[in-house]
């Protein structure tokens, strides 16, 4: 019996130190199996992509273009042209380039060339444009030359993530680590707890890179990020509160063996509804209409569960292992006093108890001048090139392109029509807003490619607005059966499904949340209370979050999918300290009353939650570092809003709620 205490312990710290070693060589290669292309994220419905499959008919190979922009103030010279020519020729050896088109010079000044490349979907385009960019470094002296389009703006993409395998890991690993050994003034156990963290990452990259490589998921370079800073975080918050818990039992418990399994007892229930109601939530996306979004919900879901696999095996075998020498140099002592009630946290609880109907609705008007500025967020789309937050090359190339050509030059609206009706389509297609239309010569089952080049940028709003007001003119064509396709129509068909699943995915994620919250603390009305708490977090976190991005970041606007992840990952995790707050508070009132367990309940896990979510925070605000826009809105939401949940939800309004209402709040069940 006495072998099986350490033995157990020590079978399972060896087979988690081989499992994460093998899957953490995947951590590395997620970009490996990662795309960032929209027009692959879009369903088979959406019209750009029923154009984009009939474009295929006409073309054998499918391509994405990459605009070379050659610019000159005071004129265009002989041998720039030259160069421009010669280097085109080079740049067809170069494999995954189809061709090339032109070079083309401005007719509006005379002051650039424009020099369209194909490039092959079906490789890396991010690797053909910078083979592309490195034969463009010797141009004549005073000729800048940017190589812009989509394809461009993937390689600046792929360039941009490519921080996630390093930088991100450590950033957040040093936050986490830094805020543990303030919390527990240990150097070893945040070792162990980042350890834990460790593993579950490399497990659940290990999953994920097979689920992806084998076409069961969809992985971009967001839900990559995601999956990273989601299992730090909910791996380290899991922690703390197995620790905490067995802390509190070694005070009372001589054997560290017996004090592990009452902590683990204590804490697997709270922890295994936390994970499931996260895994459930994100799950929801699996309604998405989007790949890109559809293919965070199982992601997301893996990297939950591999946090909470570590959690409650790793970790508990770990500290079984080192007993209190883990608390070294402050060891918990048998019989020692529990400084929790004397401490902050039991002051709050005094101050709660003293006046908890105040103190309800302080903090909810609070919340509610938050979130009346949620009518302030911009998330209506923003352009392509706004996405990145530093500068790079297909955003200058983007500019330079504008500056002296038609803005949709080199990335066309596509439309297909009826051979029949091709000169009316033609016709009809020449909106505001579009430089030219051109029909191709060739016709395939009976079917005519024609293209319009829009004056504006193809990611632009402007081209978003013509767009629709080609569809809405060539659909008018009788008999014509035209599709609109193309760059800009693919992003404006992502921007109206986003908006689509916003709709669809939130509803769904409360009514699974209240699902999981009735059948945890057996009552119908505690839930509605609690996510209506959640719901008023996210709205306030909201509020703020579009005053800082309009006034202090000044940023252009926000994707659709912004609120829905907001709202996913905030009423998730949100949900999680209400979860560990209110079972250890229902634990309390079944030994004594309702009131005595809110405020032995919050007294006892003031200290845990309130470090979970500074650790949750902080592991999101990491996610900044990456300079994508989508990532930096949804690191400040979330690190804001999970603040929020912890510090005033949780703390204040909650406890203070569940005290005016009493023991009413437990029905139907009956607690005291």
């Amino acid at each position: 019996m006495r072998t099986a205490r350490w033995l157990v312990p020590a079978l399972l710290v060896i087979g988690w130190l081989a499992l994460g070693g093998f899957g953490g060589s995947y951590t590395g290669k997620l970009s490996d199996v990662s795309t960032n292309d929209n027009s692959s994220f879009l369903p088979a419905s959406a019209e750009s992509t029923r154009a984009l499959d009939e474009q295929k008919a006409f073309s054998a190979n499918q391509t994405l273009p990459a605009i070379v922009v050659a610019e000159r103030a005071g004129g265009i010279t002989p041998q720039d042209a030259a160069f421009l020519t010669e280097t085109a020729e080079r740049l067809k050896a170069i494999p995954g380039v189809t061709g090339a088109t032109g070079p083309e010079l401005s007719q509006r000044d005379g002051d650039a060339l424009e020099l369209t490349v194909p490039v092959a979907t079906g490789g890396e385009p991010g690797e053909v444009v910078e083979k592309i960019r490195t034969e463009l470094e010797n141009a004549p002296p005073g000729l800048t030359v940017l190589v812009a389009g989509p394809a461009a703006q993937i390689a600046d993409l792929v360039t941009a993530f490519g921080g996630l395998d390093g930088l991100l890991l450590l950033v957040a690993g040093l936050v986490v680590a830094l805020i543990l050994v303030v919390v527990y003034r240990s150097p070893l156990l945040p070792l162990i707890v980042l350890l834990s963290a460790v593993f579950a990452l490399g497990l659940a990259s290990l999953v994920v890179y097979v689920l992806a490589d084998h076409d069961v998921l969809t992985l971009n370079g967001q839900s990559q990020g995601i999956l990273f800073i989601l299992v730090f975080g909910a791996a380290t918050d899991y922690a703390l509160l197995l620790v905490s818990r067995f802390r509190e039992q070694l005070r009372d418990t001589e054997s560290r063996y017996e004090a592990v399994m009452l902590a683990w007892r204590a804490t697997l229930p709270p922890i295994a509804a936390s994970a499931g109601t996260v895994v459930l939530g994100v799950l929801c996306l699996l309604f998405s209409d989007l790949q890109s979004n559809r293919g965070l919900g199982p992601v997301a879901a893996i990297g939950i569960a591999a946090a909470f696999g570590a959690s409650v095996t790793f970790l508990p075998a770990a500290l079984a292992l080192l007993g209190r020498a883990a608390f070294w140099p402050i060891r918990p002592k048998l019989g020692s006093p529990h400084p929790e009630s004397s401490g902050i946290w039991g002051r709050i609880a005094g101050a709660v108890a003293a006046k908890p109907r105040a103190i309800w609705i302080g903090t909810t008007v609070l919340l509610l001048a938050g979130a009346a500025f949620v009518p302030q967020l911009k998330a209506g789309g923003v352009a392509q090139t706004d996405l990145f937050l530093t500068p790079v090359e297909s955003v200058a190339g983007q500019e330079a392109l504008v500056r002296h050509f038609p803005g949709g030059s080199g990335s066309p609206t596509v439309i297909i029509a009826d051979a029949g009706r091709a000169e009316d389509v033609a016709r009809a297609a020449q909106v505001d807003g579009v430089a030219h239309v051109a029909a191709a010569p060739n016709v395939v089952d009976g079917r005519v490619q024609i293209i319009a080049v829009l004056t504006d940028a193809p990611d632009s709003e402007a081209a978003l607005d013509t767009v629709g007001r080609v569809r809405q003119a060539v659909h008018a064509v009788p008999g014509a059966n035209a599709l609109v396709g193309g760059t800009t129509a693919t992003q404006l068909d992502t921007q109206a499904t986003s908006e689509r699943d916003r709709a669809l995915i939130i509803p769904i994620v409360l009514v699974v949340i209240f699902a999981v919250l009735a059948l945890l603390l057996r009552a119908l009305l505690a839930p509605l209370l609690l996510i209506a708490t959640v719901v008023l977090s996210f709205a306030a976190t909201m509020g703020v979050s579009a005053l800082v991005f309009n006034h202090l970041l000044d940023f252009p606007g926000a994707d659709p999918a912004v609120p829905l992840f907001g709202f996913v990952f905030l009423v998730a995790l949100g949900i999680d300290y209400n979860i560990f707050l209110m079972t250890r508070v229902r634990e309390e009132a079944v030994r004594s009353t309702t009131r005595e367990g809110t405020l032995r309940g919050l007294t006892l896990t003031g200290g845990v939650i309130t470090s979970a979510g500074v650790v949750l925070a902080a592991t999101f605000a990491a996610l900044s570092v990456i300079p994508i826009l989508f990532l930096a809105q949804i690191a400040f939401i979330v690190a804001f809003g999970v603040l929020l949940d912890t510090l005033v939800v949780r703390s204040l309004l909650v406890p203070a709620l569940t005290l005016d209402v009493g023991r009413r709040i437990w029905w139907p069940s009956k607690v005291p």
